[in-house]
């Protein structure tokens, strides 16, 4: 009796196989999203390989991102749709770092298969002697600590995307001295990941100098310009694969950034395109009047968390709440001098600093906490800023400070975990 229940009761195989499958082609399908540019050592390389054509299928169709898999890496062509968005790019990155960082994949593409540091470092120097560098007022050595340093940082960008793979030594001795051995890293270069690293459709060595579009907007768009078809279908493919890549790669669709015909297509849309997105990445929906967004509850699929734990992520959640109180009060658009936000933490810093670490209770601390949060809730589509003032966004009124309770370390219990709620 007892076995004819569990016969009755159980799962279909087939069941359970197609279960199993959906939830790799979803972990394989997030990891894309989070890391486009995938080695083979990434946990979750097999899956992709496994999943490798649903994948390739499902990007292309919903966003028109091209995705390459072999043995050797994965690279999902995600070209951003809202090229103006200021908020992009590797953390703590300047101009000059990105010039250093496009000097050092220049070295590796002529490299042998193994490089040091050192090697990669005299190599960048040449490169940086260049006339044209030059007269943009680009100049670069080895002889400061800070240099080396900046060199480092760029390794290590290679060597958290696996285009470098450390073979032995330490960068770190490589900053506080600069010679002999011990001073020194070897890498296997990686060469097909070096390949993928820039995502443009064009490269930008295919123009010639008397082609070459002058502004950085117009090069930021001859980048990526993709073959659309001249048809209604083409078009309507074109306008819903820009709303899926602002969906993925966005914190929040407002419609306000779109032009007329694709915001009135996205209004019109924006359900079922929400929902087939939804399905199979795992994200939960959030429409409004002014816009949607796609929330992952789990907080993976982000490179800024709120709420999270640490001083700056406090300072940002106060600040957050802050605007959205200020914006709930005024029900219309508001403008708030940077000035403003600083004095309010220079205040709070009386009733909150005391869970802070201690530079940040420093006099004068404020202001640079000021532009970390501005900076983190910018990122988060919450809020636009000129420098001056910031304009505190729709999206931003869902954030309200909660009840703060300390615990002490056995209670394993975050001093910020109930810090916010929707």
């Amino acid at each position: 009796m007892n076995a004819h229940l569990n016969r009755r009761n159980a799962r279909p195989v087939g069941e359970w196989q197609q279960a199993q499958q959906q939830d790799e082609f979803r972990r394989a399908l997030r990891a894309l999203l989070m890391r486009p540019l995938m080695p083979p050592v990434d946990p979750e390389f097999s899956a992709v390989r496994r999943q490798a054509e649903r994948l390739r299928d499902w990007f292309m169709r919903e966003a028109g991102w091209p995705l390459l898999i072999d043995r050797e890496g994965a690279r999902l062509y995600k070209r951003p749709a809202n090229l103006s968005d200021s908020s992009r790019g590797l953390p703590d990155y300047d101009r000059r770092r990105y010039v250093l960082l496009c000097l050092a994949c220049a070295v590796l593409e002529r490299a042998d298969p193994q490089i040091t540091l050192q090697q990669i470092g005299e190599r960048v120097v040449q490169h940086a002697g260049d006339p044209a560098l030059e007269a943009q007022g680009f100049s670069f050595a080895l002889g400061s600590a800070s240099e080396r340093r900046e060199l480092v940082v760029v390794c290590r960008t290679l060597l958290e995307r696996g285009v470098l793979v450390r073979v032995a030594g330490e960068e770190e001795n490589f900053v506080r001295d600069g010679t002999g051995q011990q001073a020194d890293a070897l890498y296997d270069v990686q060469r097909r990941l070096l390949a993928g690293l820039l995502a443009s459709v064009r490269g930008p060595s295919t123009w010639s100098a008397a082609e070459a579009p002058v502004s950085l907007e117009a090069r930021l768009h001859a980048l990526v310009a993709e073959l659309e078809l001249d048809s209604e279908q083409g078009r309507r493919d074109a306008r819903r694969h820009h709303l899926a890549r602002r969906l993925l790669d966005d914190p929040v669709l407002y419609n306000g950034t779109l032009d007329e015909d694709t915001r009135n297509y996205f209004i019109n849309q924006r359900g079922p395109l929400a929902a087939r997105l939804c399905k199979d990445t795992g994200l939960v929906a959030e429409q409004r009047a002014e816009g949607l967004a796609l929330a992952d509850e789990g907080g993976q699929l982000t490179d800024v968390a709120m709420p999270a734990e640490g001083t700056e992520a406090h300072v940002t959640l106060l600040v957050a709440e802050h605007l959205a109180a200020r914006l709930r009060q005024a029900r219309v658009p508001i403008q708030v001098e940077v000035d403003e936000i600083a004095l309010y933490l220079r205040d709070a810093a009386g009733r909150f600093g005391r869970f802070w670490r201690k530079s940040a209770r420093a006099p004068g601390a404020e202001r640079e906490l000021a532009d970390v949060a501005i900076g983190r809730l910018h990122r988060l589509g919450l809020l636009a800023c000129d420098g001056v003032c910031i304009e505190p966004l729709p999206a931003i009124a869902r954030f309200a400070l909660g009840h703060t309770e300390v615990r002490d370390a056995s209670g394993a219990m975050s001093l910020f975990s109930e810090a916010a709620h929707p």
